[in-house]
């Protein structure tokens, strides 16, 4: 593992942790007396009283605080969802051309390029994501999504439809109104963006509420709207936990539709809720337990290289023969379990020991590293339960299978053999290395 001090990276400066609303940053109300049915103005003389509740965000390469962020409940999903109501109802951005709206979207992806160290460095020491590949995919591939659906705003158009009878048919393409985005904690600036932009281009104002282990980068994205010119409540960010910040907003009378990435589990809960209030529409995309299938015919390296790749996408840099590729090992389609054809499969398996043992683990921002830290403690326990549960039934333990280092939530990369096809280890959703 590589020794997280010899990082040579200056850390971020945390400037933004409070939540965004109707264009300024505010403290929570949430458990304070106040109205929300009050005008903004009053409630937020309110948090400049008092201020709200917080939570800890925690850096995974440590497990030391990074900050304490404004902790966002219902009644600040309330004054959220009051502000983007009013900005679609009554404000500029569903009424400007989408040639406009796509200047706007130009101007907010300009400062994010701007931006791209910092950025990258909050998602490092907030999600434990490779500091360089942030800066050389991650951010880039978020303001690039940004521009691509900038360049869409003014493409938005229906049909014109040949009739039976004399009649003139058409269709019409409107924004649906608020939408509420529930985002999680791998990829904290591809998300935001993969939801943002397209409700941002077709005239739609928004709550965002970034996962509770990533909050910060949605933050300052929030922060760099408001530079660009994206009117006040339009994008509004709300961080907090799922069962009250996300709850809120999913069975909220005045949120029009719920984008969703995340668990299965609480996607049910969302499409329940949506059903439940005011029947909004709800999209939805969920974990799974995918497969990479290894033939006999297959080149052995290159295919090591690939079943590597795929479970580590998203926590680890892995170089291959034919490529240079960066991951994290935290996402929904992760490879993370391989059927091998008889005929290379001993020679797969010691190809991917000799390779998994070569791998650097270690801080996010050290240039050697080739793996970081799991997101958060709970991650990092889940992981280890899952070893365990793998030697308990059965598994043989290639490679890996323990912590790393004396502080912060690292794991040697772990690789299986001989796991039980109908074991909870095979079927289970979960994002390891």
């Amino acid at each position: 593992m590589a020794n997280p001090s010899e990082a040579h990276v200056e850390m971020p400066n945390i400037k933004f942790t409070k939540l965004f609303i109707n264009g300024e940053f505010v403290d929570s109300i949430s458990g304070l007396p106040c109205d929300p049915l009050l005008s903004l103005s009053y409630c937020s003389t309110s948090y400049k009283m008092k201020m709200g509740k917080t939570f800890e965000t925690i850096d995974p390469r440590t497990g030391e605080v990074l900050a304490r962020v404004a902790e966002g409940g219902k009644e600040d999903v309330d004054l959220a969802a009051k502000a983007a109501r009013d900005a679609f109802d009554h404000g500029p951005w569903p009424r400007m051309s989408g040639a406009q709206r796509g200047r706007i979207m130009m101007k907010f992806a300009e400062l994010v390029d701007q931006n791209v160290e910092e950025l990258a460095s909050l998602d490092a020491v907030d999600a434990g994501k490779l500091y360089h590949w942030g800066t050389i995919v991650d951010i880039p591939d978020s303001s690039e999504t940004l521009r691509y659906y900038a360049g869409a705003a003014d493409k938005i158009h229906g049909a014109t439809l040949k009739m039976s009878r004399e009649f003139q048919a058409y269709t019409l393409r409107e924004p649906i109104g608020v939408v509420g985005h529930i985002i999680p904690w791998n990829f904290p600036s591809n998300m935001f963006f993969m939801k943002v932009a397209p409700a941002l281009a077709a005239g739609c104002t928004m709550i965002v509420k970034p996962a509770e282990q990533t909050p910060l980068s949605a933050l300052y994205y929030a922060h760099l709207a408001k530079l660009a010119g994206i009117p006040d409540g339009v994008i509004n960010v709300v961080t907090g936990f799922g069962p009250t910040a996300g709850a809120a907003i999913s069975s909220h009378m005045d949120i029009d539709k719920i984008s969703f990435t995340g668990s299965t589990e609480v996607g049910r809960k969302i499409m329940q809720a949506a059903a439940m209030s005011n029947l909004k529409v709800v999209s939805l995309e969920l974990g799974g337990k995918s497969p990479l299938i290894i033939f006999d015919d297959a080149d052995v390296d290159k295919a090591a290289d690939l079943a590597l790749s795929a479970v580590a996408y998203n926590k680890a840099k892995t170089k291959s023969s034919f490529c240079l590729q960066f991951f994290d090992g935290e996402i929904c389609v992760a490879g993370s379990r391989v059927f091998v054809q008889d005929g290379i499969y001993d020679k797969l398996v010691k190809n991917l020991a000799e390779k998994a043992k070569d791998w650097v683990v270690g801080d996010p921002f050290d240039p050697r590293a080739r793996y970081g830290p799991q997101v958060d403690k709970s991650q990092y326990d889940k992981i280890l339960s899952y070893i365990e549960s793998g030697k308990s039934e059965g598994a043989m333990l290639l490679t890996g299978g323990k912590p790393c280092g004396n502080k912060g939530y690292y794991i040697e990369p772990t690789i299986f053999t001989n796991v039980k096809v109908r074991g909870f280890q095979f079927l289970d959703f979960f994002k390891m290395p």
